[in-house]
């Protein structure tokens, strides 16, 4: 068996995720009833968005009763229109809005009191859109910035970090800004992981890249969840993402408006129509 656990037989296991017709794994004690926003059952979900309603600072609500929820081994992926709330979902969960009412929870624990650095420290890892890596350092700094809250020796992660995007060991003593899109993206997803979360939020990953790339950063993404990671992500290319998510999250207007599996969200003819074109 491979050393890097990026590589390991857990969490998406089943390759039937990225394939239309497969078979995806339920969550036991979430509902998955497509519609069903009274119907979701997340209690024991590892990360849990619980009924948040708020916005930020004093301007109006911007989330409305939304309810995110993400197990560990699995990839949860929240889509809609633009200006939905998806991106504002994940930043209350990470804690860079009010939360009006609501709370969001981590591994049974109530962290919606939580400053983001202090749900970093708890073992949350955030990748932003936009502005994610340190241009002028090179690679490997970046990584090693990933690890300032660690005291251990972090060697292993990166090595860790290294098989799991090849390029960036090529690339590791380059200045970050001189890679491509899809490479800085890389580099951010990569720096996350040097954190050691337990949960990943990814948001809008593979904005800006070409579709091969984006293709390549879905793989990347599966073998992170395969360790068991759980990863939040928002992403704007909507087919493309529920094809490899165990659970979806359409939202409208800030609030759920269809959950369930990728697979039965691809399948339902209100979201194809409304969301996917047809």
């Amino acid at each position: 068996m491979s050393g890097n656990p990026y590589q390991d037989d857990r969490g998406n296991n089943d390759a039937s995720i990225t394939k239309p017709g497969g078979q995806s794994r339920m969550t036991p004690g979430t509902s998955t009833q497509t519609g069903g926003r009274k119907e979701q059952h997340t209690g024991d979900a590892f990360l849990i968005g619980d009924s948040m309603t708020g916005g930020y600072g004093k301007g109006p609500d911007i989330l409305h009763d939304c309810t995110i929820a993400v197990n560990k081994g699995e990839i949860a992926v929240i889509v809609g229109p633009n200006g939905a709330g998806k991106s504002t979902a994940m930043k209350a969960v990470f804690g860079m809005l009010d939360v009006r009412s609501g709370s969001v929870w981590l591994d049974g624990e109530d962290i919606t009191d939580l400053s983001p650095q202090d749900r970093v420290g708890r073992g949350m890892g955030f990748v932003p859109q936009t502005q994610n890596i340190f241009t002028s350092l090179t690679v490997e700094e970046n990584l090693e910035m990933g690890a300032f809250i660690r005291r251990d020796d972090f060697s292993d992660t990166m090595a860790q970090v290294y098989e799991l995007f090849p390029i960036l060991k090529d690339k590791r003593k380059q200045a970050a800004g001189e890679l491509s899109g899809g490479q800085r993206q890389q580099v951010a997803v990569g720096r996350a992981l040097m954190t050691k979360p337990k949960v990943l939020l990814l948001d809008e990953p593979t904005a800006g890249v070409s579709p091969i790339v984006m293709d390549e950063l879905f793989d990347r993404i599966i073998e992170v969840a395969r360790t068991g990671i759980p990863i939040l992500m928002v992403e704007q290319n909507a087919r493309q993402a529920l094809e490899i998510a165990d659970k979806g999250y359409v939202l409208v207007q800030g609030a759920n408006a269809h959950t369930g599996t990728g697979k039965e969200l691809l399948a339902d003819a209100d979201v194809r129509k409304s969301f996917l074109g047809g």
